[in-house]
């Protein structure tokens, strides 16, 4: 992987761009970061230094606690120095996610007969992050594969009963979602563990059996495509494998997400999910690229945006790849199912780490 040093004017749009919200998102993200003790890794290969390398700009952002868009801007350009990222090719491919809705019931009865579980109380985590238990003989197994736990359950308290199956599957590969109970009130279903088989996206098998063309697959088309044949669309859903586990959390600040893997609360918009083995959480990020517009009948817009990094997700492997947080609703949703095109990043770091690297600097990037 190469990091090139650049220039602030030499990103496209910066210099029109409202950095509020990437801002707003990094004061959260120091939060965490500040928490570690002063000498640790950020994380991922080791490009974006240590804590305290972070100390300088995370005091200054906590310090604008308002801001407009221009002094926003400055104090990005203040801070840090902007390096292009590249790995065989600059250009990556970035995707969208949101937080979907869903109606449930505490208890199973009527139309709410589909679980969500909590962890297993034997729930460990794999090598690779993934949910095992400890079978006979003192071995870690995964945990039963998706059509086996929908098919015959598992030893897990069952959260909430949702009233529809494929509403359940989307919410797994989301990660998160609401959940408007039948009493009137609503709760989210966050993320708490996997059950250690890999992800596969069903977009990929109907692709294969010829059902939906590349050019047509979205979460749309595929939601569409099961809703439209109920006699496979379960054996459709179990070629994924994998299977989330869920925890209940309070909605809190309603205009946010869930916490993502870094632990604070996503913004819509403004935080990225990347992957966790190459990339630091709390990362600042330009992003080059463009977007659906939530209107499907008008054309896509560009987005060229400041992101900070703050979330991973199983499909989501490689340098220049991420997933774009939408938030909730129905424009979230009709963005971040059609989003997949192809984009560039621009890591922001800070002035104490750009010395080190100087103008160039690479990195090997694990297999």
């Amino acid at each position: 992987m190469t990091l090139a040093a650049a220039r602030f004017d030499e990103l496209p749009g910066w210099a029109e761009s409202d950095a509020r919200k990437g801002l707003e998102a990094f004061r959260r993200s120091c939060e965490e970061i500040q928490e570690n003790v002063a000498d640790s890794p950020l994380g991922g290969i080791g490009y974006a230094g240590t804590v305290a390398d972070w100390g300088t700009a995370c005091r200054q952002a906590a310090a604008l606690q308002s801001a407009d868009p221009q002094t926003a801007r400055a104090f990005f350009e203040s801070a840090f120095v902007p390096y292009r990222l590249s790995h065989a090719s600059p250009d990556g491919l970035f995707t969208g996610y949101f937080e979907p809705e869903l109606r449930g019931s505490r208890t199973r009865h009527g139309p709410y007969q589909t679980p969500l579980y909590g962890l297993p109380p034997d729930f460990m985590t794999g090598p690779m992050g993934g949910g095992m238990m400890m079978a006979l003989m003192m071995r870690f197994v995964p945990y039963p594969a998706r059509a086996e736990i929908v098919r015959d359950g598992i030893a897990a308290p069952p959260l909430f009963y949702v009233d529809d199956p494929i509403d359940a599957f989307f919410l797994q590969v989301q990660g998160s979602g609401r959940i408007g109970l039948d009493d009137g009130t609503v709760v989210r279903a966050a993320y708490a563990g996997q059950n250690g088989w890999p992800y596969t996206p069903i977009g990929a098998v109907l692709l294969e059996r010829g059902e939906l063309t590349r050019e047509e697959i979205s979460l749309q088309s595929i939601r569409g495509w099961l809703q439209a044949h109920p006699d496979e669309a379960e054996a459709v859903m179990d070629a994924n494998e994998s299977y989330v586990f869920f925890s209940e959390q309070p909605i809190g600040d309603p205009t946010l997400g869930a916490l993502g893997a870094e632990g604070v609360p996503l913004t819509p918009g403004a935080s990225l999910a990347v992957d966790r083995s190459v990339h630091a959480l709390g990362v600042p990020v330009w992003l080059e690229g463009s977007a659906p517009d939530a209107d499907p009948l008008q054309p896509d817009r560009t987005f060229h945006s400041l992101l900070v990094m703050q979330d991973t997700g199983g499909a989501i492997k490689g340098v220049v790849r991420g997933d774009v947080y939408w938030g909730y609703g129905a424009d979230a949703q009709s963005i971040a199912g059609r989003m997949k095109h192809p984009g560039r990043l621009t890591v922001l770091l800070p002035r104490a780490v750009a010395t080190r690297l100087g103008p160039r600097a690479q990195f090997p990037v694990p297999r």
